[in-house]
């Protein structure tokens, strides 16, 4: 269960010149608890982080805090100093005790795996030792509250999965509340306890990521989370499907023409047209041909329109 509250927005709007960028923003951030933003871009989820944190101001709205709240920007922005100095001069701007600086420095790196890069020039880093010395800054503040902006923005694959990975432990503290601002729904499900989509400037969802993904209440979020096939119920409703919910069987009910065919990793991301509607599939490597017939069958998904779902 999460702990006491640390931060809490209600009725947040932001405006710039004339138009609203936020609106009716209700939202609190627990200490134990990991909340993660995701929405598309431009939606305004590093406006409300920068709100949240007091970089900008609100055009309505109550902001309340109990604690200090740190904000880690998307740039890491590091210092051309050492790897150590960049993390201690932090925490001196933050009001760290110099004494307890290089324990918190040293513990904060390791918590990060780049303890062996505390001698290193900040401009000698790669990307990913960059952005997890970054990270390991934010973390020594032992702030109460840490609020993220795109902390894996700009890596590779490898790179950004090894991060994720490692930072989906380190920002795990019972005493502290932490936001992350993500764009890739991959991010949001490794990390969040809890996930917020922005949608429009407002908040479209939030709760536990599975039940999100599994009872999305609109056409547009269900669009947003993956829900990528339309079908045609007799009942003249829509039923929203993602590929998983979507399978190749030689004895399914439905039958198709396959329209597309995308390459991926481990198989094939297949558009299939049937006459109810249009569908995605994933199948293994190297799946149908283009204009191939297929049968199909289908399970889940949400349905809108017509009869109550």
């Amino acid at each position: 269960m999460s702990g006491s509250a640390v931060l809490a927005a209600e009725g947040l709007a932001v405006s710039r010149g004339k138009r609203r960028l936020l609106e009716d923003v209700d939202l609190t951030l627990h200490r134990g608890e990991i909340v993660v933003v995701i929405g598309p871009n431009g939606v305004g989820k590093s406006t409300l982080l920068s709100v949240l944190a007091g970089l900008l101001p609100p055009a309505a709205g109550t902001l309340t805090r109990d604690g200090r709240v740190a904000a880690a920007l998307q740039a890491p922005a590091l210092a051309r100093r050492s790897v150590r100095a960049n993390v201690e001069l932090a925490m001196g701007w933050w009001g760290v005790p110099r004494e307890r600086r290089a324990e918190r420095a040293r513990a904060a790196l390791e918590l990060l795996h780049v303890e062996d890069l505390a001698s290193r020039f900040a401009d000698t880093l790669s990307g990913g030792e960059a952005r997890r010395v970054h990270l390991a800054r934010a973390l020594a503040l032992g702030s109460d509250g840490l609020l993220l902006d795109e902390p894996f923005a700009g890596l590779d694959p490898p790179t950004r999965a090894a991060l994720l990975g490692d930072a989906s432990k380190a920002l795990r503290d019972p005493e502290r509340a932490t936001m992350v601002v993500v764009h890739d729904r991959g991010e949001a499900w490794a990390l969040a306890d809890r996930l917020i989509v922005l949608l429009d400037g407002r908040i479209a969802a939030q709760g536990a990521p599975q039940d999100v993904l599994e009872h999305p209440d609109s056409p547009a979020l269900a669009e947003f989370l993956g829900f990528t096939g339309r079908l045609r119920e007799p009942d003249g409703s829509v039923r929203y499907l993602r590929p998983a919910q979507v399978s190749l069987d030689p004895a399914g009910p439905l039958h198709g023409v396959v329209e597309q065919r995308v390459p991926e990793e481990d198989g094939v991301l297949c558009v299939v047209a049937l006459a109810a509607g249009r569908v995605q599939v994933r199948c293994p490597y190297p799946g149908p041909k283009v204009d191939e017939r297929i049968t199909l069958r289908v399970e889940g998904g949400v349905r809108f329109g017509g009869v109550e779902r």
